[in-house]
């Protein structure tokens, strides 16, 4: 019991130095803590001094800036003021000058339209005077003449105007006359020099091919077993084959002269070769197509070489090798072409225009026959249709459509077109056409035009193009005859059958003649 007591009083006797020891410790921390505190705010005073200080010096400096700035600013305005003010001052002075000159200005113009005043005063009494002796006069004229002065104005000027009607309608008259003549005569020259220096060859073709054969016994190779060598060749190349009692001829037929012409080739090249099949024949004949199209090439551009044309796109130039094989009333297409670009060419420089443009367009004026069994359309819209395609110019273009009158010519080019392509296909021998057909034609044109009432006479003319009707301007009016020249439009349409078109043209017109004896 002792020594537990013993021991809780040394722990007692150790709690209580312990406790004594940390209070001791604390205090001193408390008391360094206080101590820093303080420094620390000794050091924030003294800093927030230092700082209050810095301010306040910088305030004075803001402060001391802004009024020299402002010092100056007001320094700069008082000169400027300054400145105003002296012009001021001068426009001033320049105003009252200005307004002392305008005062004596002023004074002289009174002084002169003072006497201006007093002129015209004066004027106006001599005017009155003036008019009292014209007056006297004009009664004095009237009582001699027995007219009024209204009635001698009125017959001067109805016999003025006479004699200036008069006048102006004979130096009208001729110089319509002068001006007919030259054109005519200048025309003719030029039409006929180009005429002369344009020597064409005549080119007539048909419709049919003969192929000569070595002896009669080809025939019936030709013909085949029950016919069907004939017949696999009309199959291959689309063109009639026809053997009859004619001797060592075969007539090939079709209006066609492209198909035609790879027909008579195909049909020669079997007969020298001897093998002729079904199966030969469709090889031979595709054969011949490809070298048709490589000739068809070289014809094109043989020809644009031969005209001196240069840049012209390549199925240009093959569908101008294709007009080889196309004719028109029996003349070649190609050779139609090539004289009518000669005959541009000349006229063209004849005229001062440019030439090569010219035979460009003569050359490639009836380009659209190569396509018109193919498309629809005439010639000359197809071949402008065409040229724009392949990036012709305009001139070209517009030539092209207005060779036949289907379109308004609106340039020198269009026009010769239209002379050169004329005289080419009326060239003796250039072109023909049953007669009798031809006649029939222009006499149902003129039969349709005939049955409207009112007309009084109908002309075919163009070959065909073209109906000009006469109308009795009494019996129809402006408004009629328009509605007129439809109605033979479609009459036109509707009862007859004509390759491209035909233009109906209705004339009024009231004449006045009278016979000076």
């Amino acid at each position: 019991m002792i020594t537990i007591i013993v021991c809780i009083g040394i722990a007692l006797l150790s709690a209580g130095a312990g406790y004594v020891l940390r209070k001791t410790i604390a205090e001193k921390k408390i008391q360094a803590a206080e101590a820093q505190a303080q420094h620390i705010m000794e050091q924030a005073k003294k800093d927030a001094l230092d700082k209050r200080r810095e301010a306040e010096l910088e305030a004075k400096d803001l402060l001391h800036r802004m009024r020299q700035d402002f010092e100056r600013e007001t320094k700069d305005r008082r000169f400027e003021l300054s400145n105003l003010e002296k012009r001021l001052s001068q426009k001033e002075e320049n105003i009252d000058r200005r307004l002392d000159l305008l005062e004596k200005k002023e004074r002289d113009i009174e002084g002169k339209n003072d006497f201006l005043r007093k002129a015209e005063e004066g004027l106006k009494v001599k005017e009155g005077q003036l008019q009292a002796l014209v007056a006297e006069e004009k009664e004095r004229l009237q009582k001699i003449s027995s007219l009024s002065a209204e009635e001698a104005k009125q017959i001067l000027l109805s016999r003025l105007n006479e004699e200036l009607n008069n006048e102006k309608a004979v130096f009208i008259k001729r110089q319509e006359e002068e001006l007919r003549s030259i054109s005519d005569k200048k025309a003719q020259e030029v039409v006929s020099l180009a005429i002369q220096r344009c020597a064409a060859e005549h080119a007539v073709e048909s419709t049919v091919s003969v192929v000569t054969l070595p002896n009669d016994e080809m025939k019936g190779r030709v013909i085949g077993r029950e016919g069907r060598n004939i017949r696999a060749l009309e199959m291959a190349t689309g063109v009639d084959v026809i053997i009859d009692d004619t001797p060592g001829a075969v007539t090939l037929s079709a209006f066609d002269t492209v198909r035609r012409e790879i027909a008579r080739l195909s049909l020669e090249k079997l007969i020298s070769d001897g093998r002729i099949h079904p199966g030969r024949i469709e090889e031979i004949v595709e054969k011949t197509k490809k070298e048709m199209d490589d000739k068809i090439r070289e014809e094109g551009e043989r020809v644009a070489f031969e005209i001196g044309i240069n840049g012209l796109h390549p199925e240009i130039i093959k569908l101008l090798g294709r007009l080889k094989y196309r004719t028109s009333f029996g003349q070649n297409a190609l050779q139609h072409s090539k004289e009518v670009a000669f005959l541009l060419g000349v006229m063209a420089s004849e005229l001062k225009l440019d030439f090569k443009l010219a035979r460009r367009i003569g050359l490639l004026h009836d380009i659209g026959k190569a396509v018109d069994h193919q498309i629809e359309g005439t010639h000359a819209k197809l071949g402008a249709d065409l040229a724009r395609k392949y990036n012709e110019s305009p001139d070209v273009v517009s030539a092209i459509e207005a060779h036949h009158e289907e379109a308004q010519p609106t340039t020198m080019y269009a026009v010769l077109a239209i002379a050169a392509d004329a005289i080419s296909a009326a060239r003796p021998g250039a072109r023909r056409e049953t007669l009798e057909t031809y006649i029939k034609r222009l006499e149902k044109l003129e039969s349709i035009a005939n049955l409207f009432k009112g007309v009084e006479k109908s002309f075919a003319i163009q070959a065909g193009r073209e109906i000009r009707v006469i109308v009795q301007p009494e019996k129809i009016n402006d408004a009629e005859a328009i509605n007129m020249a439809r109605d033979i439009r479609k009459k036109i349409e509707e009862g007859m059958e004509y390759p491209g078109t035909i233009k109906v043209t209705v004339v009024r017109e009231i004449r006045a003649i009278e016979y000076a004896k």
